[in-house]
């Protein structure tokens, strides 16, 4: 879509336009079929972890449990933007309510807080067992699982809450058009009649100590780690922790590799494709390769898989 096809008069509208991936019409159809069909597949592999530790006693361990968990939230952190976005690609106005765009804000960065802290636990778990191997039943028990799956989901429902509200109540001049497929901090700033540093300060030191606080954490644990596993005699053994750890360094990686590129500085001129780029790789390609990443390196969750689908 031409963004001269885009209402004219936003005075009369109601919220947000979001231009998502102007082309057109026939261009739009092919990128929904794409989109829909990686969503798909999304909920299928995150899916398929759920069940297979569930159904299969030898992953009752905390480990599992924590990836089980971790697919959950990916299913919900790709399902906060894309089931919007492909509706989006459908509709003629692109329109979005204002209380939609702000609950849609509020809950993808609050999905993605929550993938921050659980990949440092799920480091944390790593290292006690790799490190702390004699005494790891006695630490990570049943209750300090729990207790840090809840933590990590209200520390990230309330990370961006003050913000997001201040945000939420302030004034949009001009167009309304946001060249972004979701709601996003810089756009949605770059609209407000007036700037506020004390906000855009606020916003950035947030998202910088949510984004280096655990990424720091996960370096130091994977360090200790690989301290550890260097002191294994065995080359199996070795072979063993590196498995054990690579994925989740992979799915660390990819995370935030691209993340980082975004959100330290939420109010920077990023170019507008390569914003829709970038969050479109850590917001759905992601929650899409993890899956992958997990059951391949791992032979424990292959087995499960294999049993989960009977073959």
């Amino acid at each position: 879509m031409n963004i001269s096809n885009t209402p004219s008069n936003s005075s009369t509208i109601t919220g947000f336009i979001l231009l998502g991936f102007p082309c057109s019409r026939h261009g739009q159809i092919l990128l929904f079929l794409l989109f829909a069909g990686v969503y798909l597949l999304t909920l299928m592999g995150n899916g398929s972890i759920i069940c297979a530790v569930r159904w299969d006693q030898r992953l009752h361990t905390p480990m599992y449990i924590l990836l089980a968990n971790f697919s959950f939230l990916e299913i919900s952190y790709v399902t906060s933007t894309v089931p919007n976005m492909l509706a989006n690609l459908l509709s003629d106005n692109k329109v979005i309510s204002f209380s939609g765009c702000f609950l849609q804000f509020y809950f993808f960065f609050s999905l993605g807080s929550t993938e921050c802290f659980f990949l440092a636990i799920m480091a944390f778990d790593r290292y006690l067992a790799i490190c702390r191997p004699l005494r790891y039943p006695t630490l990570m028990t049943a209750r300090l699982c729990t207790n840090l799956v809840v933590s990590c989901w209200v520390l990230g429902f309330l990370w961006f809450l003050v913000p997001i509200i201040i945000i939420s109540q302030m004034s949009f001049c001009g167009s309304r058009i946001i060249d972004h497929f979701l709601c996003d901090p810089g756009p949605l700033l770059a609209l407000t009649c007036t700037r506020v540093p004390v906000i855009e300060l606020t916003s950035s030191t947030l998202s910088s100590l949510l984004l280096f606080i655990p990424f720091f954490f996960i370096m130091g644990s994977y360090a200790l780690v690989l301290r550890a596993v260097f002191k294994v005699p065995s080359a199996a053994g070795q072979r063993k922790a590196f498995s054990t750890c690579g994925s989740h360094l992979a799915v660390v990686s990819l995370f935030y590799g691209s993340v980082m590129v975004m959100y330290v500085s939420p109010t920077s001129e990023h170019e507008a494709g390569m914003q829709k780029l970038v969050t479109l790789f850590y917001s759905a390609v992601t929650p899409l390769i993890n899956p992958v990443i997990y059951s391949l390196r791992n032979k424990d969750m292959k087995h499960a898989m294999k049993k989960l689908l009977g073959t």
